[in-house]
């Protein structure tokens, strides 16, 4: 039996100890099934040890890829890892962490979605897991490696005929949309297929520009913020959120002086909503984070999109429009098929209006950079709508969902929420990670779903149904 070629990616801003514990773990379970594996068993954390890793491997001596995500990392070596065994079967197995309120310690489900995104827009077929190595049907998974989970049909379809007052509106949304700007703040990370855009598609698919802003120059005008400027912001802060005493005044002022410069920007240049990198740069080149100011500015009307993901802003652009108020992007972090809820998170930039009332906002410092200004709150109870104009599978279309915001312990720092989804969690899983739908999801409260659909219908875009 040829053995099987077994990866274990992972980033060190995680916590790297526990992620060793479960990819020990991993190997241990693949050990049990009697599966033969070759590679070495240490986490790789960039690209020049995955190379190190498969150097000299010829693909025609294993039988299948398996890539452990231990950790979120960006799709970069998994795309690469995958065309140098183009042919033979690769899987991406990542684990769920448990809930505990503190820092989300791997994120590897966002790794499982950037790695689904970008193999099917590369037109490579892939199977995954998601789930612990103690978990039953391992030995199951190990066995069907060479079996693409999205084999299955698409699940995309024609838009619904909707009566025509929804028809009507989706219309006028769509004429208040054309023409709107889009700032574009630096470029998206490396190896987030995700964040891609194209401008002329951009423009086809709902009449909307973009304008790019060179991160150097974003910073030197948050340099050149004044201190009465800066002070005000920090005064209303003070209001806003619990605990602002607490964090580095220095980095505290470094991030309301980038919600100064991005206010300003936006204003000046008639910017409907923002597309920012916000790291490593805020991080490593500016010393905040910019991650309670981008909350900031979407909750005053100016939704944000972080890692500059252009159609995440387009998509909470939309949502805001239908919604009649701010709309969030979001990662999913965890999805529990034993609970039946998924939680829904970014690292602290909600806007205030969704905090549940019942909860204090808290001002807080970044998990992994350790920087501020965040916001930290769970997401107030209530019905919601997810969506995404999507790029998955080279194809646009509008991803839609609902759900419901449940009363729950803090899952994580950050801004978060509990939730239930219409359908089950079992099947938006499968949908999410089959599809390869992007790692950001817009959300907003209420049932808006038949006006996002008929615009949908208006734009001649297909739709997904997350929680059919």
């Amino acid at each position: 039996m040829k053995p099987v070629l077994t990866l274990a990616l992972a980033r060190a801003t995680f916590d790297v100890p526990f992620a060793e514990d479960l990819a020990q773990r991993a190997f241990a379970a693949a050990d049990r099934t009697g599966l033969p594996t070759i590679g070495p068993r240490e986490l790789l954390f960039d690209a020049d040890s995955a190379r190190a890793a498969i150097a000299g491997i010829d693909p025609a001596s294993v039988s299948g890829v398996l890539l452990i995500q231990a950790t979120f990392t960006d799709a970069t070596m998994t795309v690469e890892i995958a065309r140098a065994f183009a042919g033979t079967p690769i899987a991406i197995w990542a684990f769920p962490e448990p809930r505990l309120g503190g820092r989300l310690r791997l994120n590897a489900f966002c790794g499982l979605n950037l790695a689904a995104h970008a193999l099917q827009r590369a037109g490579i077929a892939h199977g995954w897991l998601y789930a612990l190595p103690e978990a039953s049907h391992i030995v199951e998974f190990l066995r069907d490696l060479a079996v693409p989970n999205q084999a299955r049909r698409s699940r995309q379809r024609l838009a619904r005929p909707l009566d025509d007052t929804v028809k009507a509106a989706a219309e006028r949304i769509d004429a208040r949309l054309g023409g709107r700007r889009i700032g574009l703040i630096g470029e998206h990370p490396v190896g987030f297929d995700t964040c891609r855009y194209e401008p002329e598609a951009l423009v086809a698919l709902a009449g909307i520009a973009v304008a790019p802003i060179p991160l150097d120059e974003t910073f030197a005008r948050a340099r050149a913020v004044p201190d009465t400027a800066i002070a005000a912001r920090r005064l209303k802060a003070a209001r806003d959120y619990e605990g602002l005493d607490s964090v580095d005044p220095a980095q505290l002022g470094r991030s309301l002086a980038l919600h100064a410069a991005l206010e300003d920007i936006a204003r000046e240049r008639g910017l409907d909503a923002l597309a920012m990198r916000c790291w490593p740069e805020t991080f490593t080149e500016f010393g905040c984070a910019v991650c309670g100011p981008l909350g900031m500015l979407t909750e005053a009307g100016t939704p944000c999109a972080c890692e500059a993901d252009v159609y995440g802003a387009l998509t909470a652009l939309l949502m805001q429009e239908a919604a009649g108020s701010p709309a969030w992007l979001v990662d999913i972090v965890d999805m529990d098929t034993a609970s039946d809820t998924a939680v829904l998170w970014h690292c602290g930039s909600a806007p205030l209006s969704m905090r549940d009332p019942e909860a204090a906002a808290r001002a807080q410092i970044h998990s992994n950079r350790r920087m501020p200004l965040l916001a930290e709150f769970p997401l107030k109870p209530g019905r919601i709508t997810l969506a995404r104009v999507s790029q998955a599978r080279n194809r646009p279309l509008l991803v839609l969902g609902s759900g419901e915001v449940l009363r729950a312990p803090k899952s994580f720092t950050g801004t978060s929420a509990v939730v239930s989804l219409k359908g089950g969690i079992a099947p938006a899983l499968a949908t999410l990670v089959d599809e390869g739908i992007e790692h950001h999801l817009a959300i907003t409260y209420g049932d808006q779903r038949d006006l996002l659909e008929a615009w949908a219908g208006h734009r001649g875009l297909p739709v997904l149904d997350l929680t059919a």
